[in-house]
């Protein structure tokens, strides 16, 4: 099986919804929770990464997984909060399935859901993604968010200064980084696929170069105390997240030159760039992929 073919597979079961599940797989559905600090938790199903902050003004959740999660991410908050369980607020990272598939579930019970702009132009409308030849209708309208902002928004909620800020043209024309400055922590949504190659969504408004530009601002906005939420993976350190921006910034260079040279994407793909970044190839975006999305970036 070659490695493009491999990709299509593995992002088609990232970013279609399950389908035929028993109820008793349903009930199965488990959420690893993760204090991070204070009133602050991970919450890690099967999807991206949700974060909650839960106090005495009710609980604010950042992306909600894919809809099959629904009622294990509603089980997990119960048993954290000693409540119903039910969010005020749910903040949207950007647009894609694994991270807004259980608004609707939300929405429903009287959450207020909040993004970026371009996540609702996008939830709203049919949506092509022509990389993985799917098509994906517009959501219901419990799904929607109801709040949106071009530039940022500012929630006072739990004891905490909560800025959501849009970062554009990075991981899609969507996205949105989430700082909790009380706690001196960071949602970073998929800005960050930790020590694995990210997915850029070149179809939905995404660029490599402003996405390492982007991951370069919140660098310069964070210090290393900064414990940080990505979109996929383990908690991360400044550190770490200065690594991942080297990454980006010297694949980004080495693709670059290759072209320069006359090289073709293909015949980068099978020169590779390097044994360095042989690992950061081995999750859901491999080297071939990573290439070509830089090459449709420049």
């Amino acid at each position: 099986m070659n490695k493009r073919l491999i990709l299509t597979l593995c992002a088609t079961l990232l970013l279609l919804p399950l389908s035929g599940w028993t109820q008793q797989e349903e009930a199965e559905l488990t959420v690893k929770i993760t204090p991070i600090k204070s009133h602050l938790y991970l919450l890690k199903g099967r999807g991206g990464n949700v974060m909650a902050s839960i106090g005495d003004d009710g609980i604010l959740i950042i992306d909600d997984d894919y809809n099959e999660y629904a009622t294990a991410y509603h089980k997990a908050l119960e048993s954290i909060s000693g409540t119903a369980g039910l969010p005020r607020f749910v903040v949207n990272t950007h647009w894609h399935s694994d991270h807004v598939g259980t608004n609707g579930y939300w929405g429903e019970r009287g959450a207020v859901i909040l993004a970026h702009d371009n996540v609702y132009a996008r939830m709203s409308t049919r949506q092509e993604m022509k990389l993985f030849d799917r098509v994906v209708e517009p959501s219901p309208k419990p799904a929607l968010p109801v709040l949106t902002y071009s530039d940022a928004m500012t929630l006072h909620f739990n004891g905490e200064t909560v800025e959501v800020q849009h970062f554009p043209r990075g991981h899609t024309d969507g996205d949105s980084v989430i700082f909790f400055s009380a706690e001196n922590v960071v949602h970073m949504g998929d800005h960050y696929f930790k020590d694995k190659f990210p997915f850029v969504d070149l179809g939905s408004g995404g660029n490599v170069i402003s996405f390492t530009d982007n991951v370069a601002a919140v660098l310069a906005k964070i210090d290393d105390n900064t414990v940080i939420v990505p979109g996929h993976g383990e908690l991360a350190t400044r550190a770490e997240l200065v690594r991942y921006h080297q990454m980006l910034r010297t694949t980004t260079e080495r693709v670059k030159s290759m072209l320069s040279q006359g090289m073709s994407v293909e015949q980068i793909g099978e020169q590779g760039l390097g044994d360095e970044w042989d690992s950061w190839g081995q999750g859901f975006i491999d080297e071939p992929a990573w290439i070509s999305f830089i090459a449709g970036s420049i």
